[in-house]
């Protein structure tokens, strides 16, 4: 993620804010069509559902959201001082004490009710997803299924993940060893603007359902949707005071945050990352980090060229290419790299790009001036510098303020900035290899390590090439879908890509701490039944040596 994920980091913009270079440029993609009858801005977010969602909000200011797709203001919403979230952190812990208390079960019958509700409600959120990122319905729809599926597994995962364990003690049938784990306590929850359903409320199930609270800091751009699944949390079951939202400021808000936390959960980017983790390692807690990516697509020799090009169309454009685990660098072998780029191109060429409150754009809009900025200078610079526009390359401010067509670049080289720096945007180059050596070293020469994408007909060859990848999650014959949504899996970068995962034991686990309670049974771990010093020492040193031929762990 870049920095621009950082909190708050997308100024208050309008349409005139667009660059006039842009203004005059029209590119290719069509423009999906409207169906009539579509909901807009203003039947969305109406004053009755605002003052709704925002009682869950502390907060004595006041601050604002606005959509991507016009630039116009959505709502006007509370702003948190560094007392309210204090004052929300207070409320937490009064709450998360009676919580703990709630058996397991209960707690995650919760995230089935859950569960259940945003499938049948999902055209709400839909609505505020798209109005708030800009994105395309189908784009949007990936972080309700997401979500979904994320609170099926705690639902039914949960007990067993949380379950007391027996393990074999020091001394057998002597010693009684049993694992616990204990809530942390209130997590402290910053979450970023591109995903502002599954990583905001996705994140906080396995938080909830191991017994804690949570203080959630969405990104003030985005925070209606987050507010809309507490609302709908609250519904099925969860505590209010269990579930505390803050808005503001990241340079304000953040770091108050992560000052008050048992536990800090981060999603952005790597430099902001550091911060946090500088802060929670001042206090002592415990963090999890996603940070940033340059992920990498692997195109082999014996790859299926229409499939990997409809593949790599979903990896790069994907919500306009504002996806965490979407692929920038596409390495493709070089005797099928002008077929391959011939289809990719075709296909980038006809997405239709649209702002309509509907199914049926291929990609929406970039989030805001600054990624449409970014954008605009990598593509820019890189042409400058001797790269080639394949396809896209230029604003639609014709459609919308921010944005951008899907871009493909080629003779993309150091020290272009698009070639090395993580665009968070449309925008992906190609680059060609002749062996799988080759492609593998240069997949893993960047410092991040969170995502990337195999393509090959053979899946043994496949899985040994993706085990050679440094990246938290490889896909082999996926862009990042296949990975991601196997939730029993963990999910999490490498290297500059993060600490901790998401998903799987891990992704609950994280969220609590393991206590080790042993009961020593009829004689104890010292010298006992007339035994002396050298006489209990030899009889522990052959006690050793049998358990160890008993192959006992």
């Amino acid at each position: 993620m870049t920095d621009s994920q950082a909190p708050e980091t997308t100024p208050e913009t309008t349409p005139e804010t667009t660059p006039d270079k842009t203004s005059a440029k029209t590119g290719t993609n069509p423009i999906a069509p409207t169906p009539t009858g579509v909901r807009t801005a203003a039947d969305v977010v109406t004053p009755e559902l605002v003052a709704q969602l925002t009682k869950g909000v502390t907060g004595s200011g006041r601050t604002a959201n606005h959509t991507p797709f016009t630039g116009e203001k959505l709502a006007d919403l509370p702003e948190s001082t560094p007392a309210d979230v204090e004052r929300a952190y207070e409320a937490a812990r009064r709450a998360q004490a009676v919580w703990a208390r709630t058996p397991v079960r209960e707690r995650a019958a919760v995230l089935l009710r859950f569960h259940d509700l945003i499938l049948a409600r999902q055209a709400e959120v839909l609505d505020l997803i798209q109005l708030e990122t800009g994105k395309a319905r189908l784009h949007a729809h990936e972080e309700v299924q997401a979500v979904a599926v994320a609170a099926r597994h705690y639902g039914r995962k949960a007990p067993y993940y949380l379950r007391p364990k027996r393990h074999a003690g020091a001394m057998p049938t002597l010693t009684k060893v049993t694992e616990l784990r204990h809530p942390r306590g209130v997590v402290g929850q910053i979450a970023p603007w591109n995903y502002p359903l599954e990583l905001s409320v996705g994140d906080a199930l396995p938080a909830f359902v191991a017994g804690n609270a949570v203080v959630m800091k969405p990104d003030t751009e985005t925070c209606l949707t987050a507010l809309w699944a507490r609302d709908l949390l609250v519904e099925a079951g969860l505590p209010a005071d269990v579930f505390q939202v803050v808005l503001g400021e990241g340079p304000v808000v953040g770091p108050e945050v992560v000052k008050h936390a048992d536990y800090v959960s981060f999603t952005g980017s790597t430099r902001t990352g550091r911060e946090v983790a500088q802060g929670a390692a001042a206090r002592l807690v415990g963090v999890s980090l996603e940070l940033g990516g340059k992920n990498a697509m692997l195109v082999l020799d014996d790859a299926d060229i229409e499939k990997a090009a409809a593949g790599a169309v979903r990896a790069c454009f994907s919500s306009a290419g504002q996806l965490c685990i979407s692929i920038e660098r596409l390495y493709v072998h070089e005797s099928i790299a002008d077929a391959f780029v011939e289809r990719f191109a075709a296909r980038t060429r006809a997405m239709r790009l649209g702002t309509s409150l509907a199914y049926g754009a291929d990609m929406g809009s970039l989030v805001g001036e600054r990624q449409l900025q970014t954008v605009t200078r990598h593509v820019d610079e890189a042409v400058a510098k001797g790269a080639k526009v394949v396809a896209g390359g230029v604003a639609r401010p014709d459609i919308g303020p921010y944005f951008f067509e899907p871009t493909i670049l080629d003779g993309v080289t150091e020290p272009m900035s698009v070639c090395t720096e993580e665009t968070f945007g449309p925008v992906v180059s190609i680059y060609r290899f002749k062996t799988d050596d080759e492609a593998v070293e240069q997949a893993n020469a960047t410092p991040y390590g969170l995502n990337s994408s195999v393509w090959t007909k053979d899946g043994r060859r496949g899985s040994e090439v993706a085990s050679r990848v440094r990246a938290g999650t490889v896909n082999v014959n996926e862009g990042y879908a296949a990975a991601y949504g196997s939730v029993q899996s963990p999910m999490g970068g490498m290297k500059e890509s993060g600490l901790g995962r998401r998903h799987g034991s891990e992704g609950i686990l994280k969220y609590t701490e393991a206590q080790t309670v042993a009961q020593q049974r009829l004689l104890p771990l010292a010298p006992a039944l007339g035994m002396d010093d050298a006489k209990y020492a030899e009889f522990m040193s052959r006690s050793l040596k049998v358990m160890k031929a008993l192959r006992l762990r």
